[in-house]
């Protein structure tokens, strides 16, 4: 009796697919939505290219409100308008209003598309639209405020494009420069003391604050992290800087967590110079800190351990413009 052994020979065309792993499978796919959220969204920038004017205007005016803190990201700016809401809906109002105008005037002076694409002129608007509601003495819904919050924001794009050219000269940013020089000239032209449009009286320090240690609010204290984030944009409530912070780690994980460290660094620092409670409490030593380590760690170098420890010592640095 002979023994028929049947061999099956399996040419390279023909292998069967290896059956991949549901859960590689789903890894990629969440991978390829989040890198369509995250970053800069160029993909979905393109997307916009063909369609209406007023669709895209929308888009360069989120990516405006996020360029405050590096980040080039319309979802981003959304969120980052949420976090407005939560700390004042008057102030969400005059800050879209400020951006909306200097998005729109530099439109009409012919600045470059890309760059007003890139949220590059709104920034400073949004900037301008805030903290002019934030210094009214008037209070919110001071509607004839937001005349005045058209006209400054209208100087935003002026002030860029003329420091942009000077400052060309030695490839330096202007950055917020702009924002800084309108809202001052606002500040002079008005005053505590003006009939129509009065500003808050900034009291300056009269005596020499006691500190004691035993006098701290830990939980206050640690609250003060995401305040120093919120007080980029002037906010000072903490859920607003948490929302701050969710929307910088959409679109980049590393600006996120040296934006955090640099608030820290600046609360450190100001307990290191026996700075009044209050005054840590309030975020105000933690915005520039913020802003610093951001620059520096996740945005104009490389990322190395070296850069990461430079951001942290950056974050030290503007301690010293404070006295």
């Amino acid at each position: 009796m002979e023994n028929n052994v049947d061999v099956k020979i399996e040419t390279k065309g023909e292998r069967k697919p290896i059956k991949q792993n549901p859960l590689r499978k789903a890894g990629k796919r969440l991978c390829r939505a989040v890198g369509y959220i995250n970053g800069d969204m160029k993909e979905f920038g393109a997307w916009l290219k063909d369609k209406p004017l007023m669709i895209q205007f929308i888009d360069w005016v989120l990516r405006g409100i996020s360029q405050v803190m590096f980040v080039n990201n319309p979802l981003s700016g959304l969120i980052i308008l949420a976090g407005f809401l939560v700390q004042n809906p008057w102030w969400t109002l005059t800050g879209c209003l400020g951006t909306v105008v200097s998005t729109l005037t530099a439109l009409i002076l012919g600045q470059d598309r890309s760059a007003i694409a890139a949220g590059l002129y709104g920034y400073n608007g949004v900037l301008v639209g805030l903290l002019m509601a934030a210094f009214s003495a008037k209070g919110d819904y001071h509607w004839w405020l937001l005349l005045l919050v058209v006209l400054v924001s209208m100087t935003c794009p002026v002030f860029t494009s003329a420091l942009g050219s000077l400052f060309c000269k030695w490839d330096l940013p202007v950055f917020t420069l702009p924002f800084n020089l309108a809202l001052t000239l606002y500040l002079a032209a008005s005053g505590p003391h003006n009939l129509f449009f009065p500003t808050t009286v900034i009291q300056p320090a009269t005596a020499t604050p006691n500190i004691t240690w035993t006098d701290v609010e830990m939980p206050t204290l640690l609250q003060s992290i995401p305040v120093g984030v919120g007080q980029v944009y002037g906010c000072d409530n903490p859920w607003t800087g948490g929302i701050f912070l969710i929307a910088l780690f959409i679109s980049s994980p590393l600006i996120c967590l040296h934006a955090a460290i640099g608030s820290a660094v600046g609360m450190l620092a100001a307990l290191s110079l026996a700075t009044p409670f209050s005054k840590i409490y309030s975020g105000l030593w933690g915005y520039n800190s913020s802003l610093s380590c951001i620059a520096i760690g996740g945005m104009f170098y490389a990322f190395t351990w070296q850069t990461h420890l430079l951001a942290i010592a950056c974050g030290t640095y503007p301690m010293d413009f404070h006295y």
